[in-house]
This record gives structure tokens, C-alpha cells and sequence, in this order.
């Protein structure tokens, strides 16, 4: 505790990398954690009190802290993960701080309801409109004017002539809570044999300590419901769980089941709630009102003082990785947290990340797994067909064998779902009479055209062009043509060849998540017979009509030269494919690809996922990639490229020598220029015992100053290699 007069070194949430110090004015009592306000240059920046100050100033040089907010001090387990994080992706802590503090209006103290109730006083002129409102305020209770302005039908004049008459009265009610209260208690859910097998493993791991698993269970197994009851243990043992989802969209469904086993929704935190809202959630974590969050990754960095239990849902997903800002993975920092608080952490996922995996295995983590299918539903019947031999007619992307498929599942009246990682009608224009492409001018990639839009769009820095009647460099006629599917023109295939199918076309870009969310309701309800979407419909629903799945590109996620590219396609031909027959009928799933005998699409034809996990670890160890070894990369950029290009070379010439470390590049980055910015590439290789993180800030450390637009971006344990 800091009183008046002593100084407190206080970290501000700016790209700082130590506390500064400040005075405790006369009338003020602080503590490590208390979360403060302090004069920073010409305003007033927010902080949180660190500690005590590692060096002696003189008081009159000192300025004081200007204000203390009336919210419970940060814990000390958030406060030692925001200097690990800080520590592991070379970020400032300032810089992690302020994804804990982004809230500001959290912390001013929630504003008291002014509500309306009767007084028993009668008003000597009772008029029909004020009659109905005294009817509404019979039942005692006490109305917020808007309420009140609703149920009686009348003009606010009305109610403000009755209260100076003095037959209704304001009063002061209470903010309402946040959440409600989750009960353990409120539904049980019925699980199988296979699921009570899982859950007593996870049981094993007590509930006051720390603990990895990594649920591992087969798409459509019910891994949600068993990590539901490990939640309701956790709120029986008087302490806060937390659940990390990687796509918002998922957010509704998930919600809609959480209420069903707890009797109420859990806490919401993502980038689709308003400010007042994150604000109510934010408080109610702090002062323990929420029991239970379920998230995006930033959730992480909420300020639980009785975290018991972190799931991560999906936890082999790339969402799951901040790419701007700070670096970090929250699958990774989840299990640093979880060591923090002494909480359990529950990875879950279908096709865990090799890395979970091999924790997994080699005992690092408790390995639970279901190998069957909710209610004893069949994994679905996976085929490959080859597009060398048996592919489609130029201009179409369907290939016959599957045409046949959808037209008998479609005459039996059930779904179809035809998965093609690709947004828009056609990845790449060109005009046929000169050849011209059509390229984002900030970026090094192609316009993407979105035809239901009408436009060429850059899907990395958001730049748009209406599309051109004419070629834009030669100038002649109804030249453009697109270059190859995204799902749109598969949409488009669709409904020439399908024309009595209802349908409908799924991506991120195509509607609000309130509007997503309600096509994924329709599909529920069955009603569409076609389903043509992205990434977006791989994981986290179940149609129960949907027996279909038809891959239209299986090895596109292949063509790229990501060392993770096998297991990331696994992964997603996993999750997609899995969709299929995950009710009483049976589920058959069809890829489309030039390359059967890759060892993801083998893998996939055979059911055996063990072999693909053996043949990629075997590749990695062999290599020395994660998890057998380290990465970081350094990604330099400048306005210039000979600018971006020049500091790399210079980085790698003053590049401390290591043992078990190799360097290598620097080169283009293979998206060389995003946003007018030139990219250039270093990578450092180091063993699994080698402190990477370290060894690059010692690097930088000894780097020339960088000046001007030139940025160094350091990523431990990169995911993207682009």
C-alpha cells in the first residue's frame, strides 16, 4: 500500500518498456495493481500501479498521480502475464497492458436507473391517457420512463404532469447485473459412455490446480457438452471459468447451448459488442459478478480475480494468433495464464495442432480422447476423385461424380455443403486482348472480384475498384475475364445446374455477424438445400440434414510454401468434411483433387488420421520445426524497398553467432508490399531448448537505431509465413 507523499512507479499503457514514477497526493491510498490515472507530456494517460520504485528521486521533481479509479486493483497473476507476454514477443509492456485496459468506460462507476413509481397520492384530474399509465404503475413496481412511456401508450408530458402532482415519484435503482448467474445445477446434460469416460479423465485433474488437457475427440463426438460439466465444477468450486472461441460468428449457437445446460448466457467478450456493453462485462469480471466468459482471444487479458478453468474451442485454429500489435498465440498464453492462477486449461479440438499434439504425447499434457461419434453417428465416407482423370467440363467446377451426388442427396431432400476456401467470383482479372492483370496498387497481390458486389477488391488492405467496362490499359471492350472460382461463381454454377435448390453463399465479408448468424439458423432449419461457403461453415454447427460435403479445391491450402500447409489443410478437410452425417443418416464427403496421393488427401481417403500426424512429426523433427525446434521471424518494412532491404542485410551482418541458431534470408516476404509497404523477411531456427526470445532482443539490441518509416515486427513462434 502507497500513501500521500510516497512515490509509486506507476506503467502506463503506451509503448513504454519500464514504469515511470509519480507522488501519492494528500487523501489518496494506492496498491500494487490499482489501476490510476497520471499526467503523461500534455494529457492524461491511464496506468497501473506496478510497485515500488527501483531508484531514489527527488520528491518536488515528481508529479503526482492525478486520479485513482474505484475498481479492484488488477490481480497479481494478470499482472505477471502481462511482463511474461511482454517478455516472450519482445513487446513493451505498456503495449500489453493496454489490451487489459482498453475499456475506459469501465471503469467510471455504473450510473444508478432512475426509475417511476406511485406514491399513493391521486391526481385531482385523471385523464384517460394518465389512467392508463396509473394502471401500469398497479403493480408496485418501480419503471424506467422509456418502459413506462411504452406500456401506457402516452406522450412523456403525461408522466412528467404526474409526478408535479405528485402521484408518482422518482426513485433510485441499482445498475441491473451484468450477467446473469450460471447454475451448475440447472440441467445435467445426459452424456454417453464415451463422453463419462472423458470427462472422469479431466476430473483427474483437480480442480485448485494447474492442469493441461487436450480433449481430443472426433467431429460431432460432443466434446462441448463434456467441457460444459468440467465449467460447472468450476462454478461449484467458487471460481470464474472462461471460454476462447475463434470465430464470432460461432458465438450464438454456442451461447444458445450454454444457456440451455446453465439457465443463463454466459458472459460475451468480442469485437462485436458496444462499448457499453464490454464496459458492463469488463467490471462484472473485476468484481466477480461474471462467472463465466466466453470470448474471443482477447478475453485473455480479461481481469478475472478467481479464474478456475480456461477452454480454448478449437484450439488448433489460426484465429487464435494476434497478428497486429502484440504477438501473441492466446492458445500458448492461455496455458501461461492457467499456470498463473493455479486453473486447469481444457484445449479441445478434432484435429488438435501438432504442437498440442505432441505435449500430448509425450505427457506433457493429459491426453483424453473420444473416438466415437455422438449417439453412435458414423464418421462420414470419404472419397477422393481425381481431376486428372475425371474433373470437369471447361468453364465448370463441379466435377461429374459429384453432380451425380448432389442431385440424388437433393432428391432424398437432404443438404448439400460445397466448401471452396475462396471469397468472391474469381481470385484474378485479366483483359484477353492485352493481357493486363488487375493489382492492388498498395499491395503485391490481385484484385479479387466480388461480382454480387460489383467490385475488384484487395483482400488485404480493403482497396476497391468498381469493375471496369473497359480494360484500364488498353482501353478495349468487354475484354475482362476472371480467372478462376471463388464461391460465387461456384454460386453461380449452382444455380444453372441446380435451378429448383434453394441456396445460399457464406463467407466473412458477406453480411454482418448478426446476419451470418441468421443464415446459420436458416440452415438449421433446414431451409436450404444448398449450402455453397468458406472456412466460415467448417466448424462449430450442426445441420442435421446436411449429408453432403463436396470439397471443390482440396489442395489449395497445399499450393502455398508454408512450412504448416499439410496441417492446416488436414486440419480444415478435417473440420469441413466432418459436417456431414452428424445425425442418424449417414455422412459422405467428396475432394476434389489433382494430387490423391499427397499424405494429407491419403490420410483423408483412409480415416487415418494417426499416420498423418506420424508423417508430419517425423518431417518436422527431421527438419527441426516446431515442435521439435523454434522459429521467429523478423518482417522489416519500409515505404522503399531498398530502404526495407538494406536494414535486413544490416541485421543479419551484426546477427550474434550461436550455437544450434541459423539465419535465414533476408528475402522478399512472398507478400512483398501490403498497404504501401515494402516487406523483407529474416528467420531465425534455433533448438526447442534455446531461448529464442532472448536471443532476438540481444539481436536488436545491437542493431543500428531505426529511423524514419523503417519498422522491424518481430513474431516468436510465427503461424503465416506471408
Amino acid at each position: 500500500m502507497f500513501g500521500p507523499g510516497e512515490v509509486a512507479s506507476v506503467l502506463v499503457t503506451v509503448n513504454v518498456e519500464a514504469p515511470y514514477s509519480y507522488r501519492v497526493p494528500e487523501g489518496m491510498h494506492v496498491m500494487r495493481g490499482s489501476i490510476v490515472e497520471v499526467p503523461l507530456g500534455p494529457r492524461p494517460t491511464l496506468g497501473v500501479v506496478w510497485g515500488a520504485p527501483k531508484d531514489n528521486f527527488a520528491h518536488n521533481r515528481l508529479k503526482d498521480i492525478g486520479f485513482a479509479f474505484d475498481v479492484p486493483p488488477l490481480s497479481e497473476e494478470l499482472l505477471r502475464l502481462v511482463d511474461w507476454v511482454a517478455r516472450y514477443t519482445l513487446n513493451a509492456p505498456g503495449n500489453v497492458l493496454r489490451g487489459a485496459l482498453r475499456v475506459r468506460e469501465a471503469l467510471e462507476p455504473p450510473r444508478p436507473i432512475i426509475a417511476l413509481r406511485r406514491t399513493g397520492i391521486e391526481p385531482e384530474r385523471m385523464t384517460e391517457a394518465r389512467l392508463r399509465v396509473m394502471d401500469a404503475l398497479s403493480d408496485g413496481m418501480a419503471w424506467a420512463k422509456p418502459a413506462l412511456v411504452g406500456a401506457s401508450g402516452v406522450s412523456p408530458s403525461v408522466i412528467e404532469g404526474l409526478e408535479r402532482a405528485g402521484a408518482i415519484e422518482r426513485v433510485t435503482l441499482p445498475p441491473p447485473p451484468s450477467v446473469g448467474l450460471p447454475d451448475p445445477d440447472h440441467a445435467p446434460l445426459d452424456l454417453n459412455a464415451h463422453q463419462l469416460s472423458a470427462l472422469a479423465a479431466l476430473r483427474e485433474m483437480p480442480v485448485d490446480r494447474f492442469g493441461v488437457a487436450l480433449l481430443d475427440g472426433v467431429t460431432g463426438s460432443g466434446k462441448t457438452e463434456v467441457f460444459f460439466e468440467c465449467v460447472a465444477d468450476t462454478l461449484r468450486a467458487g471460481r470464474q471459468a472462461l471460454v476462447l472461441l475463434p470465430e464470432i460468428a460461432l458465438t450464438h449457437t454456442f451461447l444458445d447451448r450454454f444457456s440451455a445446460r446453465f439457465g443463463t448466457r454466459a458472459a460475451e467478450w468480442h469485437s462485436d459488442m458496444t462499448p457499453v456493453q464490454r464496459a458492463r462485462i469488463w467490471r462484472g469480471v473485476a468484481t466477480g459478478e461474471a462467472r463465466v466468459v466466453v470470448g474471443a482471444r482477447s478475453a485473455l487479458f480479461l481481469p478475472f480475480h478467481e479464474l478456475g478453468l480456461v477452454v480454448i474451442d478449437e484450439e488448433h485454429d489460426g484465429a487464435f494468433k494476434q497478428s497486429d500489435g502484440v504477438n501473441y498465440h492466446a492458445r500458448d498464453m492461455a496455458v501461461v495464464r492457467g499456470q498463473l492462477n493455479e486453473a486447469r486449461v481444457i484445449l479441445s479440438s478434432a484435429t488438435p495442432s501438432v504442437e498440442s499434439y505432441n505435449n500430448a504425447e509425450t505427457g506433457r499434457y493429459r491426453h483424453v480422447r473420444i473416438d466415437q461419434r455422438h449417439d453412435d453417428a458414423q464418421l462420414p465416407d470419404i472419397r477422393a476423385i481425381d481431376m486428372r482423370e475425371a474433373g470437369p467440363e471447361r468453364g465448370q467446377w463441379i466435377a461429374p461424380a459429384l453432380a451425380r451426388e448432389i442431385f440424388a442427396t437433393l432428391d432424398r431432400g437432404e443438404q448439400v455443403l460445397l466448401f471452396l476456401n475462396r471469397r468472391g467470383y474469381a481470385p484474378l482479372t485479366l483483359c484477353r486482348a492485352c493481357g493486363h492483370k488487375y493489382q492492388c496498387p498498395n499491395c503485391s497481390s490481385w484484385l479479387v472480384e466480388h461480382r454480387f458486389r460489383g467490385v475488384l477488391s484487395c483482400h488485404y488492405c480493403g482497396h476497391e475498384i468498381r469493375r471496369p467496362d473497359v480494360c484500364s490499359n488498353c482501353g478495349e471492350p468487354d475484354s475482362l475475364v476472371p480467372i478462376g472460382p471463388g464461391i460465387e461463381r461456384v454460386a453461380e454454377e449452382v444455380a444453372d445446374r441446380f435451378p429448383e435448390a434453394s441456396r445460399v453463399v457464406l463467407s466473412s465479408d458477406m453480411g454482418s455477424n448478426a446476419q451470418l448468424r441468421d443464415r446459420f439458423a436458416e440452415i438449421e432449419r433446414g431451409d436450404y438445400d444448398l449450402i455453397i461457403g468458406t472456412q466460415l461453415v467448417a466448424k462449430g454447427h450442426h445441420f442435421e440434414k446436411l449429408t453432403l460435403v463436396g470439397v471443390l479445391d482440396a489442395d489449395l491450402g497445399l499450393a502455398h510454401g508454408d512450412p504448416r500447409a499439410a496441417e492446416k489443410t488436414f486440419q480444415l478437410l478435417t473440420q469441413v468434411t466432418g459436417r456431414a452425417g452428424r445425425a442418424s443418416k449417414a455422412g459422405r464427403a467428396y475432394l476434389q483433387t489433382y494430387h490423391p496421393e499427397h499424405p494429407v488427401i491419403d490420410a483423408m481417403i483412409r480415416g487415418d488420421r494417426e499416420a498423418f500426424y506420424a508423417h508430419e512429426m517425423a518431417s518436422r523433427r527431421e527438419t527441426g520445426m516446431p515442435p521439435f525446434g523454434r522459429l521467429a521471424a523478423l518482417i522489416v518494412s519500409a515505404n522503399e524497398h531498398d530502404v526495407a532491404m538494406n536494414y535486413a542485410k544490416h541485421l543479419l551482418r551484426v546477427a550474434p553467432q550461436a550455437e544450434g541458431v541459423k539465419l535465414f534470408g533476408p528475402v522478399d516476404a512472398p507478400l512483398s508490399m501490403v498497404r504501401g509497404r515494402h516487406r523483407v523477411r529474416l528467420l531465425a531456427q534455433s533448438e526447442k531448448s534455446f531461448d529464442l526470445s532472448n536471443y532476438v532482443r540481444f539481436w536488436l539490441g545491437h542493431a543500428d537505431r531505426i529511423r524514419g518509416n523503417l519498422r522491424v515486427q518481430v513474431d516468436i513462434d510465427p503461424m503465416s509465413f506471408f
